[in-house]
Formats: structure tokens, C-alpha cells, sequence
């Protein structure tokens, strides 16, 4: 079974990074999610998909995987891509569409 290392992207509900500068270190799933046919709920088997820890550095969940004899996979995260935008930019005389309300 196979660690996952990754720092999660933050969510599209919050403007900040607070929580999204941890560390995750969850596995990844062993078997495929089954259907209950009768409540509809998801099942497995597998408890160690339940499974999620945080640290507050990558070296922190990589000595952790190491400390454990636990085989792992390291994901950076991609740099934010910014788009930088002012509000004057909707009068400016360069836009390419005209303005029109």
C-alpha cells in the first residue's frame, strides 16, 4: 500500500491559504468503492483510506513514512497561477470590448 505526501490546493470557497499549507499524508485506496443497493451509501474495505494525517512540513510527513516502514509517494504542489487584475482595467481605454452596461 502506498502513502500519498501532497500539500492540498486550497478550496474554492476560502480567498486564503491557512489550512492549505499543511502536509497530507493519506493512503491511497486499495480496492474500488461498492454501492449499497437497498441505502445507496458508499462501502469499502479498506480502513486505511479513512485514514489522513497533517504536519505542518513536508520533511515532518516524509520522516513519519520513513519512521513507519511505509512505502510513499511525494507530490509537490504547483505554483498558484495569478491573475492580477484592477478594478480601473473595467474604464481603461485599451480594453478589447467596449463597455456597455
Amino acid at each position: 500500500m502506498i502513502a500519498r505526501i501532497f500539500s492540498p490546493a486550497k478550496t474554492a470557497m476560502q480567498s486564503g491559504r491557512a489550512r492549505a499549507r499543511d502536509w497530507v499524508l493519506e493512503f491511497a485506496p486499495a480496492s474500488a468503492r461498492v454501492s449499497d443497493p437497498l441505502m445507496g451509501w458508499t462501502l469499502t474495505d479498506d480502513t486505511s483510506a479513512q485514514v489522513r494525517l497533517s504536519f505542518e512540513t513536508r520533511d515532518e510527513a516524509v520522516a513519519y513514512a520513513q519512521k513507519h516502514g511505509l512505502a510513499f509517494q511525494v507530490t509537490e504542489p504547483k505554483a498558484p497561477r495569478r491573475i492580477l487584475k484592477a478594478y480601473a482595467d473595467n474604464f481603461s481605454a485599451g480594453r478589447k470590448q467596449p463597455w456597455t452596461h
